[in-house]
């Protein structure tokens, strides 16, 4: 069964330590971070990509509502609260469920388990084989199995393959949008590499032929979490 990450937002301490130990309890779950409000967790969210994300609604500074109103979130989202009320406009937002405190482990099971089959029929949507990318005056169709690594050279990205490199303006905000994450993914703010052309890892480099790749603390835990589920 693949395992998916999550993450836990949530100012409430007891709160906290409960749903993530009901989120232990699920093999296929892997409890990524935990948070205890919600601007430190969309910090990590805009670095790191994760598949559900256990959020509380009423938190000081930002709440969970606002989060998704400001934030384009792309993850599987389990709203947790003590307030009825917040329903609505949460299935507004397409939450995937809304769970009532004190909830039961089988409600949250519930819960996970209808997240999980979304993700499921997401990763059975056919994956893109190629994308096209600016280059000069046209546009140059690139085919993913071929890409090695994507690095950043001031305000161009070049694409490195086995018998060409591309130069492009476009950003690796552009590529992350386009590129599935399970086959090309940053590692730091200047490189994206294709995960099955990875070679070895060493300390924080990774090693693509003779190219040695910074890993940065930024990227660090989602790229790990990427290759612990990537079939290589």
């Amino acid at each position: 069964m693949t395992p998916y990450s999550c993450i836990i937002i949530e100012d409430e301490p007891l709160a906290l330590e409960r749903t993530k130990e009901f989120a232990e309890k699920i093999p296929f779950l892997n409890v990524a971070a935990t948070f205890d409000n919600a601007l430190d967790g969309l910090a990590f969210l805009k670095a790191n990509t994760v598949d559900v994300i256990f959020l509380d609604i009423n938190m000081d500074e930002l709440s969970g509502i606002e989060l998704l109103e400001s934030s384009k979130i792309t993850s599987e989202v389990i709203m947790t609260t003590a307030y009825q009320e917040y329903a609505l406009k949460s299935f507004e937002l397409n939450v995937t469920d809304y769970l009532l405190k004190p909830f039961t482990f089988n409600r949250f099971l519930q819960a996970v388990n209808k997240a999980q089959e979304n993700l499921e029929n997401k990763t059975q949507k056919q994956q893109p084989d190629f994308i096209f990318v600016k280059t000069e005056n046209r546009l140059e169709k690139i085919n993913l199995a071929d890409v090695l690594y994507i690095e950043g050279m001031r305000d161009y990205r070049r694409i490195h393959m086995p018998d060409k490199r591309i130069m492009t303006l476009q950003n690796f905000k552009e590529f992350e949008q386009i590129i599935p994450t399970n086959l090309v993914c940053r590692v730091h703010k200047s490189y994206m590499v294709s995960i099955s052309k990875i070679d070895s890892i060493e300390r924080n480099r990774i090693r693509i032929g003779e190219q040695l790749i910074p890993i940065s603390e930024t990227y660090k835990a989602s790229f790990f979490q990427q290759i612990s589920t990537s079939k290589w």
